[in-house]
Parts: C-alpha cells; sequence; structure tokens
C-alpha cells in the first residue's frame, strides 16, 4: 500500500480543503438567514470563521501555514471574536510556523482538544482493493436528495447526542454543511428506518469524509463500515486522489478507520482564549 509523507504542502490542501467547507457553510447562513451575524476573515494564511455562538464551525483553520504569523495577525484575530463575544479556537497544525505556538503561549492561549487526521491515497497502489461488505438484512444505503436532508441532520445529530446536545443551532449549522456545493449526505436506512449517515465533501482533490454517526439503537452492525466504504468509492469515482478524516485519539471511530488502510498522518491541538 501507497504511504502518504506528510509535507507543508499535503498539510496545506488537508487543511485549506476543511477551512473551505467552513467557509461556504458561513457563506449559505449568511445568504439563508436574513440579519445572520456569519462573518469570515482571512488571516496568516488561514482563515477565521464565525457561525454563531459555540457553532463547531466557529474556530479558526490553517492558519501558519504560510510562514510567520505577526503580532498584528493575532491582533486581527483576537478582535474578529472578541467583538463577537466568542473565545478564539484555532485548529492547529503542527506544520504551522512555530511563531503561532509563541504567540499562543505568550497570550495565554490553552490546548482544549486533540485530533487526528487521518489520510490515504485514492491513486492506484494506495488504498487496498475497495470492498462492499455484506450488510444486514434489510438494510440499504442511499445518497441522501436535497429535499430529505432534515432527516439526514436529524439522524446524525442525535447519534452524536451522547457528545454534542442536540441544539436548534447545531441541527442548522449540520443542514448548512450539507447542503454545501461539494458536500454530499448518505443515510443507511434498517427496515426502512433512519440508523446512520456521513458525508463525504470534495474539493480540490481532497475527499473529506465527515459527519458519521450511528443511532445507538443500530450501532454493531458494520453500518460505519458500510458507509466509509460507499464515500470511498464515490471519492475515488470522482477524481479525488486523497481521502481525509478526523478522529478523536483512542475512540471507535479512530478504530474504524484505521482498519480500512487510512494512516495517521498528524495530530491537530484546539488552542483557546476565552474573554471571561
Amino acid at each position: 500500500m501507497l504511504q502518504l509523507h506528510l509535507t507543508l504542502e499535503l498539510a496545506r490542501r488537508i487543511e485549506n480543503a476543511e477551512a473551505r467547507a467552513a467557509i461556504e457553510t458561513a457563506e449559505l447562513l449568511d445568504s439563508q438567514r436574513a440579519g445572520t451575524s456569519a462573518a469570515v476573515e482571512h488571516i496568516a494564511g488561514g482563515s477565521a470563521i464565525y457561525c454563531g455562538p459555540d457553532s463547531p464551525v466557529t474556530q479558526a483553520v490553517a492558519m501558519g501555514l504560510d510562514g510567520p504569523v505577526s503580532d498584528h495577525d493575532m491582533d486581527r484575530l483576537e478582535s474578529f471574536y472578541r467583538t463577537r463575544s466568542e473565545t478564539v479556537r484555532v485548529e492547529t497544525c503542527p506544520l504551522a510556523d512555530a511563531s503561532l505556538i509563541t504567540h499562543f503561549r505568550q497570550r495565554g492561549y490553552y490546548a482544549t482538544e486533540f485530533s487526528n487526521v487521518f489520510a490515504a491515497s485514492l491513486l492506484d497502489g494506495g488504498l487496498p482493493a475497495l470492498f462492499r461488505p455484506e450488510l444486514p438484512p434489510n438494510t440499504v444505503i442511499e445518497m441522501v436528495p436535497s429535499d430529505q436532508l432534515d432527516l439526514w441532520t436529524l439522524t446524525v445529530a442525535e447519534g452524536f447526542a451522547e457528545t454534542f446536545p442536540v441544539t436548534k443551532e447545531m441541527l442548522n449549522v449540520m443542514k448548512l454543511f450539507a447542503c454545501g456545493p461539494h458536500t454530499e449526505c448518505y443515510l443507511a436506512l434498517v427496515d426502512g428506518l433512519p440508523a446512520a449517515g456521513g458525508t463525504v465533501a470534495m474539493r480540490d482533490g481532497v475527499a473529506g469524509l465527515f459527519g458519521a454517526s450511528t443511532l445507538p439503537a443500530f450501532r454493531n452492525r458494520g453500518l460505519q463500515t458500510a458507509l466509509l466504504q460507499v464515500r470511498l468509492e464515490r471519492a475515488r469515482a470522482a477524481g479525488c486522489d486523497i481521502a481525509v478524516s478526523l478522529a478523536r485519539p483512542g475512540s471507535p471511530s479512530e478504530r474504524n478507520i484505521a482498519r480500512h488502510g487510512l494512516q495517521t498522518l498528524y495530530t491537530r491541538v484546539k488552542f483557546e482564549r476565552d474573554w471571561k
């Protein structure tokens, strides 16, 4: 199997693809909801995104991958969030310029979350031959049409409920993400009932495998394995050369992703500074 080697160029592709997905979510929010406070500002090679208070999309991504980060850059970042009464959250790639970490230390930031970035080449010699696992009886996996995105959103959100509270704001943001111009959503149905879901977001040859969860009553049936395979097949057919997924270290999601041949490419750290 072809092993990927982490380079600055590859890290930029992965981080910028995620930033673009968040930017598109903010743009959709701004266009669909009158008077929205959604905003984006490009800072130090990355993007600061605001999609409402405590939204999972409200954070900065890809900063420091184009070179040193200045005091002026940090002032702009902090002003962007402070004027919105929001904690500064920065998803930080380990290949970001060291000046960014220095600023975090000097300005009182603290680490709040770690996530492993998994990746695999979809070119010949990359992932092992894709297979379609046998599904449980009466189970189908379908791409969700735009008029059924509410069902997909509620299913995936409830699958996350043990980790994140299912709020109206969370549902709104998830649906906006699902409506992105480069995003496809998939739903696993068991006996006609929604059981699990996931997305694939394809930008600039990078296929992001995100938004995957299973309702508690349908777990341990291989549904996420099947959803992952379907999305990998779709990404390869669409011409993507890299597949990427995120997982918390030691989580069931991480184990499932690793079983499919995606390698841990790097670990990101979320740094925060609040104003309380």
